[in-house]
């Protein structure tokens, strides 16, 4: 199938540039596979939309501060990057961004406050155009520190470039991280658990709904659209991911009494059908590169929660798969015409 079927034009005031307050105040479309059918709520209403012995899967990834913001220590000049992974041999892989051209061996200091900062060698080229660098900690009590314990001193949120061009503010710190995120990982939060509040989760327990958790680290390929004319051609990006044996053993029990399976995001939906390549859920762990495109058959997902997504990107075409390409460019074309947001900050989808 030829990319540009998954191609549209969006005026730039819907993208979002901050969440609303409160989270579940954002609005819900609610699209109706069967019926054929498109619906406007609010994301607060999500529970009447559900019932036992329904479940939910959401990503307990939390996105960790990979913004690096800092200069180079021989010219003073701006240096921007973005932590991708932590190696085993204690170097980190990262996207940059600077003027000039940095070599090997070069050092740039990031995240200085009042002339403390964390400097990192470029030790040289790792794939796709990353650098792998290395920490070198001045500071006593970070030397020997994790990666996850210097990002959280010197990072920032890693706001995607659409959002205030990347820029994040302090309370983004909070609005661009799921209320249940646990266990970090991700670089790109899993959007559309980013509307969900205590109140909906209580709503939800009222009406009988269980909800239980996967990850899947996000990772930088989530921004990237798919560039190759037919998505026959796309080389799909690798994410970690893990569904638990008792998690896997949940839901198949649910779905034997008839309920089905609501997954929170694309995030959580690849999770799913990468433990489910046989045909039946399983503990899963590992990377997956698993591209989910027109013609894949949906052995773990019923139901999907999710944003309004880039135009070409994996994410809207994993959407089409599920509910039909035809019916989700007839969902974005209302979204547009009724003035949804769009995006990670964005309005939500419900496709049942």
């Amino acid at each position: 199938m030829l990319t540009s079927n998954y191609d549209f034009t969006l005026p730039d005031d819907l993208i979002a540039q901050y969440p609303v307050e409160p989270r579940d105040a954002s609005r819900l479309m609610v699209v109706d596979r069967r019926e054929g059918t498109i619906a406007h709520h609010h994301f607060e209403e999500l529970p009447t939309f559900l019932e036992s012995p329904d479940i939910l899967v959401r990503n307990n990834s939390r996105v960790v501060p990979a913004r690096l913001i800092g200069r180079r220590r021989s010219t003073g000049g701006k240096w921007e990057g973005l932590f991708l992974t932590a190696r085993d041999d204690g170097s980190w892989e990262i996207l940059a961004k600077t003027r000039g051209r940095p070599a090997p061996g070069e050092v740039v200091i990031v995240g200085e406050v009042e002339g403390e900062g964390l400097p990192l060698i470029l030790e040289g080229r790792g794939e796709g155009g990353s650098w792998v660098v290395r920490p070198l900690p001045e500071r006593a009590d970070e030397i020997g520190a994790s990666a996850l314990a210097l990002l959280e001193r010197h990072g920032r949120p890693p706001l995607p470039p659409y959002i205030r061009r990347g820029i994040a503010e302090r309370a983004d710190e909070g609005s661009y991280q799921t209320v249940y995120a646990s266990r970090p990982g991700s670089v790109a939060a899993p959007t559309a658990g980013l509307h969900f509040t205590e109140g909906v989760f209580a709503g939800l327990a009222a009406k009988g709904v269980e909800v239980v958790d996967a990850t899947l680290h996000v990772g930088v390929g989530t921004f990237r659209p798919i560039e190759a004319e037919t998505l026959d051609a796309h080389r799909m990006h690798s994410e970690w991911a893990e569904l638990s044996p008792e998690t896997a053993r949940t839901l198949r029990e649910h779905r034997e009494r008839g309920g089905r399976i609501v997954a929170v995001g694309t995030t959580s939906t690849r999770t799913l059908e990468s433990a489910s390549a046989s045909g039946t859920i399983q503990a899963f762990s590992g990377r997956t590169e698993l591209f989910i495109q027109p013609g894949h058959v949906f052995h773990a997902v019923d139901a999907l929660i999710t944003n309004f997504h880039l135009p070409r990107s994996s994410l809207l075409v994993l959407v089409g798969a599920f509910a039909g390409l035809d019916l989700i460019r007839a969902a974005y074309a209302e979204a547009i015409r009724q003035r949804y947001r769009f995006f990670s900050y964005g309005d939500a989808m419900l496709i049942v």
